[in-house]
C-alpha cells in the first residue's frame, strides 16, 4: 500500500527513480528488502536475454537490505541514498567483486577496496546489486567482450546498447536498478543513454575522482576528456547523485542569465527525426528563455583532436593492459579472431588498437595539440560563461550490432563526420547531460545532450528538467 492505495508493488519499484525509492523506504511504504527483491527478480528475468549484469552480489545486497530495514525501524537510518539499490559499471572496483575490463586474462581479479566514487555512494547508504558489462578496457562504443559476451538493447535486442557503459544503459532502461554509475572518455555515458532512453551525466574535466577505475587514465590530455557520472531515470536523480560524487559542490545558477543555443542542422549527418526534435526543443525553449541557433566554436576540430588524443601513445598503454605479461601483436590477434574466433582479445579492441597505432600523432603534432587546446579552452570557456548548448548525441538511434563500431573505427576516417557531437564535450572537458526527448518510427529512443562549462552544472540540470517535463523523459523499456 502506497499513500493508502493498493498498488502493484513491482511496477512501482521498477519505474521509480532513486529519490522516489528512498522516499518509499524511509516512509515505510515499502521495505528495503521488498525493493531489493523486486529488482533482483527482475534482473534474473531480463538478464538472460539482455546480458547486462556480469557479476552480482545479490545475497550480500539482501543482507544489507535487512540491516537497512532494522535501522529504519530503530530510527537510525541515515544517508542520501539510504536503501537505494544501484548498479555499477564493471570498470569500477567494488570490494569482493572482480574488475576484469572484460578481459579473459583478468578473470578472478577480485578487489579488496571500493573505488572512491563507489565508496561515496555506499557511504550514503546505497546498496550495490552488481556490476554491468563493458567492451574490453572500455575501448569501444559498443558493448561486447570475449569474457562476458554481448549486451543487447532492451528496446530491440538486435540493436546495440552503445558503450562503453552499455550494461548500465540497459539495466537502467529495463528498470533493473534505481540508478547506476558510468564513465565517459568518448561518449561512453552518452551513447548508452541516447540508445537506451535514459538520463546520463558526463561531468567535466577533473570533477569526479577516477581512483579505483580501470584502466586508469594517466595521460593529461586524455584525463581532461574523462568524466565519471550517474546514469539514471530522471534529471533530478542525475543532479542528486552528481552532488554526492563530485569533488566540488553544485553551485546554484539563475537560468534567466543564460542563452540557450540549440544546434542547427549542418553538413554533418543527422536523422530527420532528430532534426525535428531539435526544432521542437528550440521552439519550446524560446517561449521562456533567451535562445539562439548559432555556430559553436571549435566544433569542427573536435573529432580529429579527440581521435589524436585517444591515439596519443599509439595504443601502447592499452596493449600492455590487454595482453599483460604476454607480448601481444594486435595484427595477429585481429587476424586470428576473424579466421577462427580463437583470440582472447575481441576484434573490436584489436582493430581499435591497430587504428590507434596508425593515427598516432607525431611529437610535433602533440605540441600543436597542446597549443590548440590552450587557445581553445580559453575561447570555449568564455563562450560558455552564460551559454548552454543543446545538440544531438549521435546522428541516428541505436543501429544493429556492429554498425557504430564500423562507423567510428573505419580506416576511411568516417569518425570525422560521425563523432563531432560526442567528441565536443570530451575534447574540451565539458559537462554534458543527456535527456530522452522522443522515439523514432521504430520505437527506438532519441536523446539530446545539454552542454555547458564546469561550474554551470546547475543550469544544465535546470534546462534538462524543462526538456524532460515537456518531452516525456525516461520511459521504462518492456521486454517480453
Amino acid at each position: 500500500m502506497v499513500n493508502g492505495v493498493i498498488v502493484d508493488k513491482e511496477q512501482i519499484v521498477l519505474n521509480a527513480d532513486a529519490m522516489r525509492i528512498r522516499e518509499l523506504v524511509m516512509n515505510k511504504e515499502l521495505s528495503v528488502v521488498e525493493v531489493t527483491k523486486v529488482l533482483i527478480d527482475h534482473i534474473k528475468k531480463t538478464n538472460i536475454e539482455l546480458n547486462y549484469l556480469v557479476e552480482d552480489r545479490f545475497e550480500t545486497a539482501l543482507e544489507e537490505a535487512e540491516n537497512a530495514d532494522r535501522a529504519i525501524a530503530e530510527g537510525n537510518a541515515d544517508g542520501k541514498l539510504f536503501g537505494v539499490p544501484m548498479s555499477i559499471k564493471e570498470s569500477f572496483d567494488v570490494a569482493g567483486l572482480q574488475t576484469t575490463g572484460g578481459l579473459k586474462r583478468r578473470k578472478g581479479f577480485v578487489q579488496t577496496k571500493d573505488a572512491e566514487v563507489v565508496s561515496k555512494l555506499r557511504a550514503e547508504g546505497a546498496i550495490i546489486l552488481g556490476k554491468t558489462n563493458t567492451p574490453e578496457l572500455c575501448f569501444c562504443q559498443e558493448t561486447d567482450n570475449k569474457l562476458y559476451g554481448r549486451t543487447n538493447n532492451p528496446h530491440n535486442v538486435n540493436r546495440t546498447v552503445g558503450g562503453s557503459s552499455g550494461g548500465e544503459g540497459a539495466i537502467i532502461a529495463v528498470g533493473g536498478a534505481a540508478a547506476g554509475l558510468g564513465s565517459d572518455i568518448g561518449g561512453s555515458i552518452r551513447f548508452p543513454s541516447h540508445f537506451n532512453g535514459i538520463v546520463g551525466f558526463k561531468p567535466g574535466n577533473n570533477q569526479v575522482s577516477q581512483i579505483g577505475s580501470y584502466p586508469f587514465v594517466g595521460d593529461p590530455f586524455q584525463q581532461r576528456m574523462l568524466g565519471i557520472g550517474p546514469m539514471t531515470k530522471s534529471v533530478r536523480d542525475a543532479k542528486y547523485l552528481y552532488s554526492i560524487i563530485s569533488q566540488e559542490p553544485v553551485v546554484k545558477k539563475d537560468i534567466d542569465q543564460f542563452t540557450i543555443n540549440v544546434f542547427r542542422t549542418t553538413q554533418y549527418p543527422l536523422s530527420d527525426e532528430t532534426t525535428l526534435l531539435l526544432n521542437n526543443v528550440y521552439l519550446h525553449m524560446k517561449e521562456t528563455l533567451k535562445t539562439e541557433r548559432e555556430p559553436i566554436p571549435y566544433f569542427d576540430e573536435s573529432a580529429l583532436l579527440w581521435q589524436e588524443i585517444m591515439s596519443i601513445d599509439g595504443g601502447e598503454g592499452t596493449i600492455v593492459e590487454a595482453f599483460g605479461n604476454r607480448r601481444g601483436n594486435v595484427y595477429r590477434e585481429y587476424s586470428k579472431e576473424l579466421l577462427n574466433g580463437r583470440s582472447d582479445i575481441h576484434r573490436y579492441l584489436s582493430w581499435a588498437l591497430i587504428g590507434a597505432s596508425l593515427f598516432k600523432p607525431s611529437k610535433k603534432r602533440i605540441r600543436e595539440i597542446g597549443e590548440i587546446l590552450k587557445k581553445g579552452d580559453a575561447k570555449v570557456s568564455a563562450y560558455l560563461d552564460n551559454r548552454i548548448v543543446i545538440m544531438p548525441v549521435y546522428h541516428k538511434t541505436a543501429p544493429p550490432h556492429g554498425e557504430v563500431y564500423q562507423e567510428i573505427f573505419s580506416i576511411k576516417k568516417t569518425f570525422l563526420k560521425y563523432m563531432p557531437y560526442v567528441a565536443y564535450a570530451n575534447t574540451w572537458g565539458l559537462p554534458s547531460l543527456t535527456v530522452p526527448v522522443g522515439k523514432d518510427k521504430d520505437g527506438m529512443p532519441i536523446g539530446l545532450q545539454i552542454i555547458g562549462k564546469n561550474g554551470n552544472e546547475d543550469a544544465l540540470f535546470t534546462v534538462g528538467s524543462i526538456i524532460e517535463k515537456e518531452f516525456g523523459g525516461y520511459v521504462r523499456a518492456k521486454i517480453n
